[in-house]
């Protein structure tokens, strides 16, 4: 990534000819120039210590630039960073334990604005440039939001769910309706109309699923986890499920072994394979009907715990959080699984979002 680095004004001097301080003096910041074509790490970071970090990789150049938010804005991003979502040449990224969504623009790296007093944002889904959905966990509610207001504006309350257990994550659309997963303590897709904001219908699955596709046959896919020994919600085998997006019913589920504990359900950018992680990295077509023997990945001593698919070439990104406290590393595979580059990031490298 090319990167041209100049020393801006420090904190603590004000403009007085603007007759006040300057927005984003908190300190030195650098300024950023990124590649059209790129790949955004969300880096979670440790639960209450606020060291989420954003880091960007240039593929062409195999370069990485690590906590470019705190390094273009002078603060830090947060605590827990979730995930980031490109719209409409501005990127957002959900910091749950902050409970902020930043609005940032992905070639500076620099805050264009934010939307505050979320309860604990996990995921933002567009429904238009005026209105968005944001999910949470902790709450019972999914927040509406205008993105160009940086404003809440209602909520959608989820049926059966209450504070302590609520949990909603990924949002997929097919029509007028959101899908999204109930994940922590939850075993249920429920299905959005995006015209009146309410929660229409729901599809009763296995428990706790972790994650959600559309691929290019309105197929909506999940993986759950099973839940735990334990658990006062249940504890069974986990599987991976196809629903189809028109008829809201399951047409597909494969069923993994009791103790597994799979997640991350991604695709390829023609949306016709679809990849997870399970200990190895797994990959199928996505009109298989059963699941492959031999992983795409063998597990080797890693973490897995991101995974990401070039949507141009089809290399497969892994994210190694190690043991959760060191800084994470990311591994890039072709798509015939050749290791093509090595590189560090930040703590708990968890999500991606390309450019």
């Amino acid at each position: 990534m090319k990167r041209f680095l100049r020393q801006i004004l420090p904190a603590a001097l004000c403009l007085s000819a603007l007759g006040g301080c300057m927005k984003w003096d908190y300190g030195r910041t650098e300024d950023f120039s990124a590649t059209e074509r790129g790949l955004f790490i969300v880096n979670e970071g440790m639960f209450q210590y606020g060291n989420a970090t954003l880091s960007y990789y240039d593929p062409e150049t195999k370069t990485v630039e690590n906590e470019v938010f705190h390094r273009a804005n002078a603060f830090k991003l947060g605590d827990v960073a979730q995930s980031m979502t490109l719209h409409n040449g501005v990127g957002w990224i959900a910091v749950n334990n902050s409970h902020v969504v930043f609005a940032v623009d992905p070639d500076t790296f620099r805050e264009v604005g934010r939307i505050t007093n979320l309860t604990s944002p996990r995921y933002i889904h567009f429904v238009s440039d005026e209105k968005a959905y944001v999910t949470q966990i902790w709450d019972n509610r999914i927040f509406i939001v205008n993105p160009k207001r940086y404003e809440i504006t209602g909520y959608i309350e989820c049926p059966d769910m209450t504070a302590e257990s609520g949990s909603t994550e990924q949002m997929v659309q097919y029509g007028k309706y959101v899908f999204v997963n109930c994940w922590s303590y939850q075993n249920r897709i429920l299905k959005i109309d995006t015209e009146t904001d309410q929660v229409v219908d729901e599809l009763k699955i296995g428990i706790q699923p972790t994650s959600l596709v559309m691929d290019k046959y309105n197929k909506m896919w999940t993986i759950t986890d099973g839940g735990y020994e334990g658990s006062p919600y249940g504890h069974e085998a986990p599987s991976l499920y196809c629903i189809d997006a028109e008829t809201f019913k399951v047409e597909k589920q494969f069923k993994f072994k009791f103790g597994d504990w799979p997640s991350e359900v991604q695709l390829n950018g023609t949306k016709d394979k679809i990849y997870w992680l399970n200990n190895d990295v797994w990959c199928m077509d996505v009109t298989a009907d059963r699941v492959p023997v031999k992983p795409f990945l063998e597990y080797n001593n890693t973490l897995y715990y991101g995974l990401t698919v070039n949507p141009v070439n089809g290399d497969v990104y892994v994210a190694d959080a190690i043991d959760y406290v060191q800084n994470g590393v990311v591994l890039r595979y072709s798509a015939e699984g050749e290791l093509l580059d090595t590189f560090t990031v930040g703590i708990i490298p968890g999500a991606f979002c390309w450019r």
